[in-house]
């Protein structure tokens, strides 16, 4: 075939989301129709051109979805999309149930996919390959007759061509005869690496006039590369989910795609105005779906702009550029510095100042030596912010007055039937008063909060707004077996917010004491602020 041919970079290119259905074919998702109602709601506001919502008549889930989503979604910017596949060999268009349900869709655009891999063609399918090619024409040409735009999506295109290249552009040119849109080359089984994209890419490319999309999955770990590669080559619609999700490794991950497009190479992708708004978008749809962001994902992850070592945030403290490739408010998000015994005076100096609390450069120093101590005996503070404000703050002499504990005790009364039960009581001094409370739990540090809580109730009411949202333990040296210390975590929010308060010991209810009291103490400093 022809050799790599250089194309002119496009000015702008098609986003097509697919989360509702190839995202969500990702192992531990499980979409409820309200909930892709919200995802394809959050995708419209981000201002993706395409949104896939599902195979219309394949399952009562997507049959719902494209009942309910005329009436309950109005986009400004997405077209919504339904998804199908050519008609069955041997059949008649007219008579297929699959073309019927994806115009019963109502849809302006399907996406119809299609195999461009020969080996399918024969050992799947059990057809030849002419009746594949048949297949693809008459069935891109029945749904274009009937007003309906046609994505044609060539699967296995990449190994097909590379098995069978004659077939695989035969494939395609069916498709175009038939009257597709746009020639959706497809790397279904995500082994394809850039250069081997590049060749075959500008290949087709040189064969025809049609818009040129791709759709890629990550199992090699270059589905993003591939698609900015295939960009450069000249395709102008690109395929995949919000947080790369979907099946084994998932697909292109748009949430850092769209940026390196828009913001790396000057390709209009989604309105400019709104590629702010891809962070928040990331992780709304993240918690819609349930599976927490990964907090290093480039762009929207919460540690994409975080700094720890003590050089970085030195450099930073003078110029913002030094370590961050753009500038974080550009996708929504923000710089981040967080302190361990990695950090310099200016990291500590800066969160201090974060928080608004004043220190000079001795107390700064006390800072750092108290934190390369408490961080060798096993604390984390980068991760544990309630208790890093505490601890700056006590570096200039405060003191918490809200009580002072005398004691605790937790009982953990075991019958031989029943349910354990567990009983806590704490003697405290709140406000020169001293105050003896006990408490019962479903396990100590809920029968502890209990009885904390329970103590302060009548000086702090505030504390009725605090609750505690997260609790994790973590063995730190399990050669220790049953003696090791542990690390607990403890989140807790208000109306305002959230903070991590941390405990360490060799005792796990003493570790989870430690960062229950520091969560109390917080939750009523901003209260008291």
């Amino acid at each position: 075939m022809s050799a790599e041919i250089d194309f002119a970079l496009p000015s702008s290119v098609d986003i097509y989301d697919t989360t509702l259905r190839d995202g969500s074919q990702q192992e531990g998702i499980s979409l409820t129709v309200d909930d892709k109602l919200k995802v394809a709601e959050q995708l419209d506001r981000l201002g993706v051109r395409f949104i896939e919502g599902g195979w219309p008549g394949a399952n009562p889930k997507d049959i719902e979805f494209f009942r309910r989503a005329p009436k309950e979604l109005s986009f400004n910017v997405a077209t919504l999309v339904a998804f199908g596949s050519t008609m069955r060999p041997g059949a008649d268009p007219s008579k297929d149930e699959t073309l019927r349900n994806m115009l019963d869709s109502e849809t302006e655009a399907v996406c119809m996919v299609a195999k461009s891999w020969d080996y399918h063609v024969t050992e799947a399918l059990r057809t030849t390959l002419d009746e594949a090619v048949r297949m693809a024409e008459e069935s891109v040409k029945y749904l274009v007759e009937r007003g309906r735009r046609v994505f044609f999506d060539a699967e296995h295109f990449f190994d097909g061509y590379r098995n069978n290249p004659e077939f695989a552009l035969r494939v395609l040119k069916a498709a175009e005869n038939g009257g597709a849109s746009t020639l959706v080359l497809c790397d279904t089984n995500g082994g394809t690496l850039p250069h081997q994209v590049s060749k075959i890419v500008s290949t087709v490319k040189s064969t025809t006039d049609l818009q040129i999309g791709v759709h890629f999955h990550n199992d090699s770990g270059c589905a993003t590369a591939n698609a900015l590669t295939s960009v450069e080559l000249g395709a102008t619609h690109v395929q995949g989910c919000i947080n790369g999700y979907g099946e084994r490794t998932g697909n292109t991950d748009l949430s850092v795609t769209i940026p390196n497009l828009s913001l790396k190479m000057g390709i209009d992708t989604i309105p400019r105005e709104r590629i702010s708004l891809i962070t928040s978008v990331s992780r709304h749809v993240a918690e819609v779906i349930n599976i927490a962001t990964d907090p290093q994902k480039p762009y929207v992850g919460t540690s994409a702009f975080t700094h720890k070592a003590g050089l970085h945030v030195s450099a930073i403290a003078r110029r913002k550029d030094a370590y961050e490739h753009i500038a974080p408010e550009t996708v929504g998000n923000g710089t981040r510095f967080v302190v361990s015994e990695m950090a310099g005076r200016s990291t500590v100096a800066i969160k201090a100042s974060e928080l608004g609390i004043e220190l000079d450069k001795d107390q700064i120093a006390t800072v750092l030596d108290h934190l390369k101590v408490l961080e060798h005996q096993g604390y984390h503070f980068e991760t544990a912010d309630g208790s890093l404000e505490l601890l700056l703050r006590r570096a200039t002499g405060w003191e918490q007055k809200y009580f002072e504990v005398e004691s605790f005790r937790v009982i953990n009364d075991c019958r031989a039937e029943g349910e354990p039960n567990t009983e806590a009581t704490v003697k405290l001094w709140v406000n020169g008063t001293r105050v003896v409370d006990t408490a019962e739990g479903n396990g100590p540090v809920n029968a502890l909060d209990g009885v904390l809580r329970k103590g302060l109730a009548q000086d702090y009411p505030t504390l009725s707004g605090v609750h505690l949202t997260d609790f994790k333990v973590r063995v730190l040296d399990s050669t220790s077996g049953t003696g090791a210390k542990v690390r607990v975590l403890i989140t807790s929010s208000d109306s305002n917010g959230q903070w991590t308060t941390i405990g360490v010991s060799s005792n796990v209810i003493d570790a989870s004491w430690q960062a229950l009291q520091d969560s109390i103490v917080v939750g009523l400093l901003r209260a008291e602020a």
